[in-house]
Order: structure tokens, then C-alpha cells, then sequence
């Protein structure tokens, strides 16, 4: 059996996708991850399958690294692991450069070492060896009301969180074109979905209001977002990774472009139903105005025409779909 290495795969997109692909895949995957804050084993499904390791540990040291890619001679690389949450990138952003920047540096180059003779040269047992790169949106920037990021749009990252996955993005292409090794990039819009961490916006405002605190939204909640059901999410990625032109990038986006507001008094429309307040009021009496974060990003929307096109991906959940089984699997957690 050949070896998959799926890092980061105890986190929120990365859980998700195990569940999805081992059941019906023929690789033997390893689930690395250092098990930070944000990680949580709870969410992965299939650690009773016979085709299902999880080992712990740290993409930033080099070392331990390279004797991970020796030792099981990966042949499927899909890179999840990264710091994510922009507001601890503000406050914290040596810890992004460290685990974006060097960690996917790490990977890349123990692939390299590993899959190639020497540069533009694959071994003749790595042949179908592929590393899979997963992006954000956020590198490139911010969008005003119209238009959308595509592959082409120029990058121009705002926070140290899109900065550092922006120069992760670059080492990968730059493995392509000087080495021609076997890479693929995907940039996301906003995934949202089960086993979220409790941080992002929309387990925020669902904890916040079961418990009757106050609901966050930063400045005037006029910031778009572009919405994506982690589940659809994952099946593009796995569809990029099997079909996907090497040395290229596919953005995947749900076509779900939302202000924050509007995700609030959604949720909070929804928790009305689902979970009524005893005095019948609605839960949008506890949403509340604080002070934008700095070097917020107004708006993100992207185009996936080209992996719709080319490969065949459409999503299958809408924001109002999906968001109701995002509810649930909350009230129920």
C-alpha cells in the first residue's frame, strides 16, 4: 500500500477531508499534527480504519521531517497545516512565519529530496508523486464592491497571516519552475462548517448566542466574504489533487458572497427556530458593534470557473443549505 501524508488533518478543514477521503481511498493515510490549540482528534472519523495513521508532530523541524518522507516514502503530499486566525497574526506573527513559511518549506523540500534525482528529474518510483498546497483568498488582498479573484489577480496580502501564506504559495511555484517537481495550489474562500474552530466568525456567533452574550461584529459588518461548506471544499481539493495541471492553481469558491451582518442575523433568524429564547425575543437583540480589527480586509469573493471548467467541481450546499446543518451540528455539540 502506498503512503499519503495529510498534514494539519486535526484541524477544522483538514478533519473534514480525512473523513471524506479514507473510507474510499487505496493510500494508507498519515495524519500529521502538532496538536496546537486549534487541533482536535474528537473530529476524525475514521481512526478505526486499518488505512488511517495519526502521528504527532512539528512541520518546522527540518529533521524530523525528512525522516518522516524516508521512512514512509509518501507519494501524496496535501499540506493543510498553517496558522490561520488573522487576529492572533496581529498579536503573535513570528509564530505564522514560523509554521506557513518554514514548515511548508520543510515539506517541500523533503518531497524534493525524496521524489527527484535532481532538479526537473522525478525517480522512476515517484512518477505519480503529487503535493497538493492549500491556500487562502486572503493573499490576494482586499476586493471593492465589484469583481472577483482569479488565478491571474496579482497578490497583495494585508495582514501577517495572508503574508505568510502568500510567500508559502510562492515556494511551492517556485519547487515547479526551477525544479519541475509535482506541485498543485488551491486558494479557498471562507470554509465554514462542522468542527470549526470555537475562534472563527461563525462558531463565535453561535456560541455567543446559545449562551446570551454579547455577539461581536467588527466595525460597521459591511465585510464580504465569500462562503464555502467545508465538505465541498475538501471534494475540490481532492479533485485538483487527482486532476489538476501540475504547477498550477485553482481558487475554490462557493459563489456565496455574504456581508458579516447578514451571517449574523442569519444564524440569529435560524437560532430563533431551532432554539427559541423563553421571552420570545430574537437573538439579534445581542449582536454588538466593536472596533474593527486593523488592516481588515473589505471584501473577498472568488472565481472558480476554472476548476468548475477544467475539472468539473460545482458545490453542491449554498449558504442558507448549508449553514442550517452548520447550526445543528453546533447545538448538537
Amino acid at each position: 500500500m502506498e503512503y499519503a501524508l495529510v498534514t494539519g488533518g486535526a484541524g477544522f478543514i483538514g478533519a473534514n477531508y480525512l473523513n471524506h477521503i479514507v473510507p474510499q481511498s487505496n493510500y494508507h493515510y498519515i495524519n500529521l499534527d502538532a496538536l496546537t490549540y486549534a487541533a482536535n482528534l474528537d473530529h476524525i472519523q475514521v481512526s478505526h480504519l486499518p488505512n488511517y495513521t495519526f502521528i504527532k508532530g512539528d512541520i518546522r523541524n527540518k529533521e524530523f521531517i525528512s525522516e518522516l518522507f524516508q521512512k514512509y516514502k509518501f507519494q501524496k503530499v496535501v499540506h493543510f497545516a498553517a496558522e490561520s486566525h488573522v487576529d492572533n497574526s496581529i498579536a503573535n506573527p513570528q509564530a505564522f512565519v514560523e509554521t506557513n513559511v518554514n514548515g511548508t518549506f520543510n515539506l517541500l523540500h523533503a518531497a524534493y529530496e525524496l521524489w527527484m534525482n535532481e532538479p526537473k528529474t522525478l525517480d522512476a518510483d515517484f512518477k505519480n508523486a503529487r503535493f497538493l498546497h492549500v491556500s487562502t483568498d486572503e493573499v490576494y488582498g482586499s476586493l471593492g464592491k465589484e469583481g472577483l479573484f482569479t488565478e491571474e489577480t496579482a497578490y497583495a496580502p494585508n495582514s501577517p497571516y495572508s503574508a505568510s501564506k502568500a510567500a508559502s504559495d510562492f515556494l511551492v511555484r517556485s519547487y515547479f519552475h526551477t525544479y519541475e517537481m509535482p506541485v498543485v495550489t488551491t486558494n479557498c474562500s471562507n470554509n465554514y462548517g462542522p468542527c470549526q474552530h470555537d475562534e472563527k466568525l461563525i462558531p463565535t456567533i453561535i456560541r455567543k448566542a446559545v449562551k446570551g452574550e454579547n455577539i461581536p461584529i467588527y466595525g460597521d459588518g459591511k465585510n464580504v466574504r465569500d462562503w464555502l461548506f467545508v465538505l465541498d471544499h475538501c471534494k475540490g481539493i481532492e479533485l485538483v489533487f487527482q486532476k489538476g495541471r501540475l504547477g498550477e492553481t485553482y481558487n475554490i469558491g462557493g459563489r456565496n458572497e455574504r456581508t458579516n451582518i447578514y451571517i449574523a442575523e442569519k444564524i440569529c433568524s435560524l437560532l430563533d427556530q431551532e432554539r427559541p429564547l423563553p421571552d420570545g425575543k430574537s437573538y439579534q437583540q445581542l449582536i454588538t458593534y466593536v472596533k474593527d480589527r486593523p488592516g481588515h480586509d473589505l471584501r473577498y469573493a472568488i472565481d472558480a470557473s476554472k476548476l468548475e471548467t477544467e475539472l468539473g467541481w460545482k458545490a453542491d450546499e449554498n449558504f442558507e443549505t448549508g449553514i442550517k446543518k452548520t447550526i445543528r451540528y453546533y447545538l448538537e455539540k
